[in-house]
């Protein structure tokens, strides 16, 4: 018994050695990755802040609900924040109101907030395009029962791997 435990615990220091590829360069930042010589990874490409924030919507959605005695509407309304990965989402039902955030993906490139039409006349699919531009849903904003409600479709990661 002492043995194999002993031959386990060999086996595992012996596992965690960390070796480099050999074209790679070590940076000195807090994190101690590991850059290939002759690449930034795509996700240190976008600023994580912006120099400029913009006060008007980036992206909107807008249908009149059946209230014949109002002009009311079911509206959904994306704002910059000053993290450039992160949105401020506006959410209007008739005279209820609410916000929730929007927190996207850094995959490479600078960020492409999209709204479209959802199934029924009172939702909406909030996400993204991605880097081969190509629409990824992530939450769907609609109405039930007369209340505005927020569901997450889909959650997203970006993993970068060093050759």
């Amino acid at each position: 018994m002492k043995k194999s435990n002993l031959l386990l615990c060999c086996l595992l220091a012996a596992g965690c050695r960390e070796t480099a590829p050999k074209d790679t360069v070590k940076t000195e930042d807090a994190a101690k990755t590991t850059v290939p010589a002759d690449q930034t990874p795509p996700a240190e490409k976008v600023p994580m802040y912006r120099t400029a924030v913009s006060g008007e919507p980036v992206a909107e959605y807008k249908q009149k609900t059946e209230n014949p005695l109002n002009d009311w509407y079911f509206s959904v309304k994306l704002y910059e924040t000053s993290k450039t990965f992160q949105y401020l989402m506006k959410l209007k039902y008739e005279e209820m109101e609410g916000e929730d955030t929007l927190f996207l993906p850094n995959v490479g490139t600078p960020p492409k907030p999209v709204i479209q039409k959802g199934e029924d006349k009172l939702s909406c699919i909030v996400g993204f395009m991605d880097n081969h531009d190509q629409f990824r849903e992530y939450k769907k904003v609609y109405v039930k029962n007369d209340q505005l409600k927020v569901t997450s479709l889909k959650h997203y990661s970006v993993v970068t791997y060093t050759k």
